[in-house]
């Protein structure tokens, strides 16, 4: 999972996660990473409109997001 958040990071790309915290909620968030650590990683948060701190192990799902261009016909 590190990998990968790295990768993002590299990307500079718009993740969607689902994360767990520490008190069992999960919750899905889409962010953009900013910097990783070894545990941690910093990001800023469209959900909460903020850069916030999430541990990598707590990260249940890492997936990209894509953005498609409507057509008007």
């Amino acid at each position: 999972m590190r990998i990968t958040i790295l990768n993002s990071m590299k990307t500079k790309q718009v993740f969607e996660m689902i994360y767990m915290k520490n008190n069992g909620e999960i919750s899905k968030r889409r962010v953009k990473v900013l910097s990783v650590s070894k545990e941690t990683f910093q990001a800023y948060c469209f959900l909460r409109g903020t850069k916030r701190i999430f541990k990598i192990n707590n990260v249940l799902a890492f997936v990209p997001v894509f953005y498609k261009e409507r057509t008007v016909i």
